[in-house]
């Protein structure tokens, strides 16, 4: 190979042509990506609005739904502007610090998401398995030593992929079908052997996501015992009320994101197209619908956007 057809890692720029074999129906698939979007950032906008204006608000439940609603708005603003610049005005050319930056913030704001649901769960399991002491335990410095680790947790385990991505050499085609970059995308371009790069994008999950979802449904079980051994219907009703908002929010994170994994390791008959609409509407779905969620069902939260919407009116 000629040493002229290498580019070298901090020169390259990729272009990211948007969904294979739908370029046609990029305008008019562009019309519900930009609805939801703009759904995502006003909703979680006015969460993060009402959590911090509202002193009813300040308890460490709510302190990490603020962390979900920045890092949605984080994990959505990172992918849906450049997705709608392609939808809208065909294929883009993007840096290779550029590409790179996109890539650590969608795959920080993944892992940051399950980890904060994570944390969510131990502040469910605290607040039914014993209430009496759920303000000694969830004490502010705690919720925020709580905060800091899994923001460092988070940012360790991303870290090394976009060491791995930079010190790849690229040559030949530098088109990504797809409307964002992310790590073995990225990867996949190079002209050098990726096998380090697939598997620590295979150990990504095993270290973050999988260990969370395993600690969250230990978190339920303690809680689901809990709730059992109350004396009375009505008692259990509403301490699995306080439960609702974050089994909603888990299902709609995981659910999804298990259906993505699989499909991408053992759906190979399944078009590259629908692999990607998927990955697309990932990223701005769930970040637009928590809000929704939180604000239907957490009476808190309800009664303040009803205020807040609809103030009273003053004769």
């Amino acid at each position: 190979m000629a040493v002229d057809n290498l580019t070298g890692p901090n020169t390259a720029s990729f272009t990211l042509l948007g969904i294979p074999g739908l370029e046609p129906y990029h305008v008019w698939i562009s019309i519900p990506f930009c609805l939801i979007y703009l759904v995502a950032i006003v909703g979680n906008s006015i969460l993060l609005y009402l959590i911090a204006v509202e002193h009813s608000l300040h308890a460490p439940m709510f302190f990490f739904l603020a962390m979900l609603a920045v890092t949605d708005l984080v994990l959505s603003t990172t992918c849906v502007p450049k997705t709608l610049s392609i939808f809208w005005l065909g294929p883009q050319k993007i840096s290779f610090p550029g590409c790179l930056t996109q890539l650590f913030f969608l795959h920080y704001s993944f892992v940051l998401d399950s980890a904060i649901l994570m944390a969510m769960a131990f502040d469910r399991y605290v607040a039914i398995c014993s209430p009496l002491r759920y303000t000694t335990i969830l004490t502010p410095k705690t919720t925020v030593k709580m905060a800091v680790g899994i923001f460092l947790r988070s940012f360790c385990v991303i870290v090394p992929c976009v060491f791995l991505a930079h010190r790849l050499p690229f040559c030949g085609t530098r088109a990504i079908p797809h409307t964002y970059c992310e790590h073995i995308g990225v990867a996949r371009l190079a002209c050098a052997d990726i096998a380090v790069n697939i598997w620590y994008g295979f150990c990504v999950p095993i270290m973050t996501v999988v260990s969370d979802v395993v600690l969250i449904a230990v978190s339920y079980v303690l809680i689901l015992c809990a709730v059992f051994r109350l004396p009375s219907q009505e008692a259990r009703q509403k301490a699995l009320g306080t439960c609702g908002s974050h089994v909603c929010v888990i299902l709609m994170f995981y659910i999804p994101a298990f259906f993505s994994i699989l499909a991408h390791r053992f759906g190979q008959n399944v078009p590259r197209g629908f692999h990607i609409v998927f990955a697309n509407l990932y990223v701005i779905i769930p970040p637009a619908l928590n809000p929704a969620v939180y604000g239907v069902k957490t009476k808190q939260i309800r009664d303040k956007v009803i205020l807040l919407l609809f103030p009273k009116k003053s004769y």
